[in-house]
């Protein structure tokens, strides 16, 4: 395994589990499947067919690889939920992700739901009363 760094999605408020991303890998997959089908239609050309042949046992295989990262992180949401919250928030990584060289999520850009977004409900989430961002401590501002 790598341990290089990779490109990470931001999301505004919450730090992704890498599921996410093997959302994107079959999604992707599935894309290229199509592409090569079209491909193959256009020019009768039974290379495009056969690749995208093989290329549906990898959405298989990555489908299957999704179920396993789901179970782990609905199975961190029911034995320790108080965990699975100071992960989503990025104080903490994920358990089955990499700990090594993990920062904090920077939260010194987010919205408040109640002040930022007007949202009426969400005067018990209110955000504005925060700390300064530990990331930045740590890290640097972004």
């Amino acid at each position: 395994m790598s341990n290089d760094a990779v490109w990470v999605r931001g999301v505004t408020g919450i730090q992704l589990h890498h599921v996410t991303d093997l959302q994107d890998a079959r999604r992707f997959l599935g894309n290229a499947v199509m592409a090569l089908n079209a491909a193959h239609t256009r020019t009768g050309d039974v290379r495009f067919s056969g690749l995208a042949e093989q290329l549906k046992d990898m959405i298989t295989e990555a489908g299957s690889l999704e179920d396993e990262a789901r179970a782990r992180m609905r199975g961190l949401h029911s034995t320790d939920p108080e965990r699975f919250v100071r992960c989503r928030e990025g104080e903490e990584p994920w358990p089955d992700e990499l700990q090594a060289g993990f920062v904090p999520r920077h939260t010194c850009r987010d919205k408040c739901l109640y002040h930022d977004h007007e949202v009426l409900d969400g005067i018990l989430q209110c955000t504005c009363g925060r700390p300064p961002c530990r990331a930045c401590a740590i890290a640097g501002a972004p």
